[in-house]
């Protein structure tokens, strides 16, 4: 299929070309209204950090450019001893966040997460690993709707987790990609940013407008750090920008401008909220649609974890046998580790797909 493009986009679009903006180069640290709105979307208008400006933000070249600029940082300033700057990341976690940051110059270490056995999360080994790894690690977490398994912490694990790194001393990073398009509520998909916030870590924060905007090509996005006084907070954007202007020197303008213009703008705010929520509630549809087949054919296994997982994706549980089967018998593509996209699900091949799955596990 093709990327859905939000109608609220196209009005934001349509507006922008009203205001006959010419075409010059953004700052290093990209636009700075869209820079304000973008940190206000996560960390929340009430935020004490952003309030007493604390918040050192760039814009970057959406989700993966905030992941490489802020490996480049980690790799001059974390590290511990003589040793590489290390960043321990989710087992499984997105296939590009072990080479960006091996690229930026960071060793790159897995914590427990994924539980195939339950096909949820790991939660002992999780905190296990939180505090046997060394005292000022760096811990990348995925603030909602994990890539690629769809596991996430309930909101009272979050708390567990929070107190574990901050018991530690971790460096906490939280990859943010799905805001709003994980529970169809921003405000819910922040949640685990906010109270590490509020408990007082000194976070870092990767932003993508990807999928929550319908912008993939536009590669628009964010990474800020949460410092400890304004003028720590000057020293890191600094840093930021040191790093950003032999890279890629400038981002680009228009993605931003579309996303900031939705962001300022009231009533084209409500309308992103409806719309993002559509898209959301349309993958929880095809979830329950997928369990409901399932079970419907007498499926002896539990399928529990088809709902209980959130996003865009569902790691299935399915062996790598048996996904093959499926592959050279029913043309479905998931790959090889079970993962299925929930997105290329519809009404029309939901049966298909789970008589196909049927056939595999019984």
């Amino acid at each position: 299929g093709k990327p859905h493009i939000l109608e609220v986009v196209r009005k934001a679009e349509k507006k922008i070309l009203e205001k006959n903006l010419n075409h010059e180069y953004a700052g290093i640290s990209g636009l700075p209204d869209f820079i304000k709105n973008s940190l206000e979307f996560v960390y929340g208008n009430d935020s004490k950090p952003l309030k007493s400006h604390r918040i050192a933000g760039v814009q970057t070249l959406s989700g993966t450019g905030a992941c490489r600029v802020l490996g480049e940082l980690l790799a001059n300033f974390g590290k511990i001893g003589n040793n590489k700057a290390q960043i321990f990341v989710p087992n499984p976690t997105w296939g590009n966040h072990i080479p960006i940051f091996n690229n930026a110059g960071m060793e790159v270490k897995k914590y427990c997460y994924y539980d195939p056995i339950t096909c949820g999360l790991d939660f002992e080994g999780m905190i296990r690993d939180i505090d046997s790894a060394p005292n000022g690690s760096t811990f990348l977490l995925h603030a909602c709707a994990h890539n690629p398994t769809g596991v996430d912490p309930n909101f009272e694990q979050w708390k567990i987790i929070s107190n574990a790194i901050k018991a530690k001393n971790h460096i906490t990073f939280f990859d943010c990609a799905y805001q709003g398009f994980a529970s169809g509520d921003s405000e819910k998909d922040a949640a685990a940013i906010r109270h590490f916030v509020d408990e007082g870590h000194q976070v870092a924060v990767g932003q993508s407008f990807a999928k929550n905007f319908g912008l993939y090509g536009e590669r628009i996005g964010a990474l800020s750090v949460v410092c400890s006084d304004p003028e720590e907070a000057g020293k890191v954007e600094s840093q930021l920008k040191l790093v950003i202007r032999p890279m890629y020197s400038n981002p680009p303008v228009h993605g931003a401008r579309l996303v900031n213009e939705i962001l300022m703008d009231p009533a084209l705010r409500e309308e992103w909220v409806l719309e993002c929520r559509e898209m959301a509630e349309r993958i929880k549809a095809m979830r329950q649609a997928l369990r409901s087949c399932l079970e419907g054919l007498g499926s002896k296994k539990s399928w529990a974890h088809i709902t209980s997982q959130i996003g865009m994706f569902c790691y299935t549980g399915l062996t790598q046998d048996q996904v093959l089967k499926i592959r050279s018998e029913r043309h479905i593509y998931f790959t090889n580790d079970g993962r299925i996209s929930m997105a290329g699900l519809t009404s029309s091949n939901v049966e298909y797909v789970g008589e196909s799955i049927f056939q595999v596990t019984g």
